[in-house]
């Protein structure tokens, strides 16, 4: 029997491509602002500067992450030195516009009457900033406490730690296939894929019930059998 539900954040509960995207349009305009070298600079180069950091830093906690890449974004125009402050700015703005999808409240009401709820997340994204506060018995971010990043199997030990049943009795809901449907299994949880943009499904592996809406989770969970197994034919489908 189910008794937690734990939720991913970004791209599960959270909108958070816009929400990137603005923050770096304001680091754009502010560049601009204090620099004529900043002119040529495009919010495009900006973007990859994450995926240029990312690949060495990736078991670094996220917020260090994102300061190298927008040092890296900083020093295409000579303003290395206003790290801090631009950071600042990107951050403020980040979380200003990050919010839930549509989905997300009217599912965590209905879930919240029959689950403890947590969320357990590897980035920046905290609930009380996003506007989650309050939905969660718990929360879990990496790099607080020691708590190793996904999908290092400790990350899942402390979430059955935190929700305090034993692990088949909780349910990881995500978007990432690795993080959020074959680690969760692999350390004895259930897992729900949130598939938004009907993606392939990989081979090799099932996860406990794949969902396109967090608006079909609750029907899903009700429906799931006592025992999950990985035979290719378990797994529960529900298109939104």
């Amino acid at each position: 029997m189910l008794t937690a539900v734990v939720f991913d954040a970004d791209e599960t509960l959270l909108d958070l491509r816009p929400a990137v995207t603005g923050g770096l349009v304001a680091v754009l305009d502010e560049m601009r602002r204090r620099t004529p070298a900043a002119a040529g600079v495009t919010l495009a180069e900006l973007e990859s500067d994450w995926g240029a950091v990312f690949g060495e830093l990736s078991a670094a906690p996220v917020l260090e992450i994102r300061r190298a890449a927008l040092a890296r974004s900083l020093a295409r125009a000579g303003l290395g030195q206003h790290l801090d402050e631009i950071a600042a700015l990107f951050f403020a703005r980040r979380f200003a516009l990050t919010r839930p999808f549509p989905d997300v409240p009217p599912a965590l009401a209905t879930l919240r009457g029959r689950y403890a709820l947590g969320f357990a997340t590897n980035g920046n994204s905290r609930a009380e900033r996003c506007g989650l506060a309050g939905e969660f018995a718990f929360e879990l971010y990496a790099h607080e406490n020691g708590l190793p990043k996904k999908p290092a199997p400790g990350f899942y030990a402390a979430v059955v730690e935190a929700a305090g049943v034993p692990a088949e009795q909780i349910v990881y809901v995500g978007d990432s296939w690795e993080h959020d449907v074959v680690a969760p299994r692999q350390a004895g949880l259930r897992s729900v894929w949130l598939n938004r943009h009907a993606l392939p499904r990989p081979a090799g592996f099932t996860p406990d019930a794949e969902v396109s809406t967090l608006s079909d989770l609750p029907k899903v969970l009700a429906e799931l059998p006592s025992a999950s197994s990985d035979r290719p034919d378990v797994g529960i489908e529900l298109g939104g």
